[in-house]
């Protein structure tokens, strides 16, 4: 970030909003949002309490299995969709669909369907997730140039082996990315079906506080996401760097 013609460093942003949002709370102009300061205490005295590692047993727990889902349905689906022309005009309309539809609307369907428990947490994770990477994982496909299968072919590279070895590594750039977007997804999706499905897991945690005003431990919870959100994504961006040499190969 450039101000004035000075080159301030990456996070320099954060510590702005930082800034503003310890001096709004200073001068308490509202019981919901606390000093910073405050904030960060509470979260150092909650985090090694036994409420809050089993809310993050139970959420972690839902979030894993429904990030997994979604990767193992998304990517091959992509892949196919990108392939195949008739299996692409056959499900891309439904993939934009559930892409900008409000998937919040979905849940109380899902109970209905799935019953009030975790498996319905998990399966609106993998609803929250599995779109993006789906899109993604096609949109890397549609970037290869068809010599290189062309070429497979000729040297009698079956159906399966072009899949896994030409497919999804020319497009593994763009299967990053919808993955990286499906994380930051499915970590909202998991925090909303808790609050919804069944009050468990960070899900019981906020609506504990908020019910009961604890706005501290209510923000303290809520950054503990946030940074977990931002580490997975830079995660996985620091590793879509390291593979970006394969999308200059692909073409």
């Amino acid at each position: 970030m450039k101000i004035c013609g000075f080159n301030l460093p990456m996070m320099s942003s954060l510590i702005i909003w930082a800034m503003l949002w310890e001096i709004v709370g200073q001068l308490e102009l509202t019981f919901l949002l606390p000093p910073l300061t405050s904030v960060f205490e509470k979260m150092w005295e909650i985090i090694p309490t036994a409420s809050f590692l089993s809310a993050l047993g139970e959420t972690g727990r839902a979030f894993i299995i429904g990030t997994f889902a979604a990767i193992v349905i998304g990517v091959p689906t992509g892949v196919l969709m990108g392939q195949s022309i008739v299996i692409d005009r056959l499900l891309l309309p439904w993939v934009n669909m559930f892409l900008s539809a409000p998937l919040t609307a979905l849940v109380p369907v899902l109970m209905i369907l799935f019953g009030i428990g975790e498996r319905t947490v998990i399966i609106t994770t993998t609803l929250f997730a599995v779109w993006i990477i789906v899109l993604d994982a096609r949109a890397g496909v549609k970037q290869i140039n068809p010599s290189l299968v062309e070429m497979a072919k000729s040297y009698g590279a079956s159906r399966w082996t072009a899949f896994h070895k030409i497919y999804v590594w020319a497009a593994l750039p763009e299967i990053l990315a919808g993955i990286r977007i499906g994380l930051i997804r499915a970590v909202k999706g998991v925090i909303i079906g808790q609050l919804l499905v069944s009050i468990v897991g960070f899900g019981r945690l906020f609506e504990l506080y908020s019910a009961n005003f604890l706005m501290e431990h209510f923000w303290a919870l809520l950054l503990v996401l946030f940074f977990f959100a931002f580490i997975l994504a830079e995660g996985l961006a620091a590793l879509e760097r390291r593979v970006e040499y394969y999308a200059s190969s692909r073409s």
